[in-house]
């Protein structure tokens, strides 16, 4: 057994399969965001759900891109993201940045001279203020230097599938 952090890691855990890991991470309801940046005047974009809030002072977020994606080369030249959280109604969105465009063209806004979705939930401009290569992802730390919002419901992924919010309960 190895010790870390003083934890015990079961050896076997380093062989899990990938497909277990993926459908107990996919058991974690997720909001659908939509990573832009520009280079060289044009604007870049990819599906992720690998996004989080870090801190209220300073207002900092990370996002996670994975080492195969060509968005990752685009962030680390621009230094600069936007984070464009999806609506219900935006799943198009979704699709188009993750390799599956419908062949309308996508509009785009300019928050902080940074490209950003027309309609989302949230336009989240940032400065990437340091890096961190964990596993095969690099994780970057954003400085919120604008943001805009509108009131609509969030567009959802959970098991592998889009979902919407049905009516709320409160508990």
């Amino acid at each position: 057994m190895l010790k870390l952090f003083d934890w015990t890691i079961k050896p076997e855990v380093f062989n899990m399969d990938d497909r277990l890991f993926r459908d107990a991470m996919g058991k974690f309801a997720t909001g659908v965001t939509v990573l832009t940046t520009e280079n060289d005047g044009e604007p870049h974009g990819m599906t992720a759900n690998g996004f989080m809030s870090v801190s209220l002072d300073p207002k900092l977020v990370v996002i996670s891109i994975g080492h195969k994606a060509k968005f990752l080369k685009k962030v680390s030249a621009s230094q600069k993201f936007a984070v464009n959280i999806l609506a219900q109604d935006q799943e198009h969105y979704s699709r188009h940045f993750s390799g599956k465009p419908d062949g309308e063209p996508v509009q785009f806004d300019v928050l902080e001279g940074i490209p950003v979705l027309e309609g989302v939930i949230a336009q989240i401009a940032c400065n990437v203020i340091a890096s961190h290569i964990e596993g095969d992802h690099t994780l970057f730390i954003g400085k919120v230097i604008d943001l805009k919002l509108e009131d609509k419901d969030p567009l959802l992924f959970f098991g592998g599938q889009y979902r919407r919010l049905g009516q709320l309960e409160v508990v």
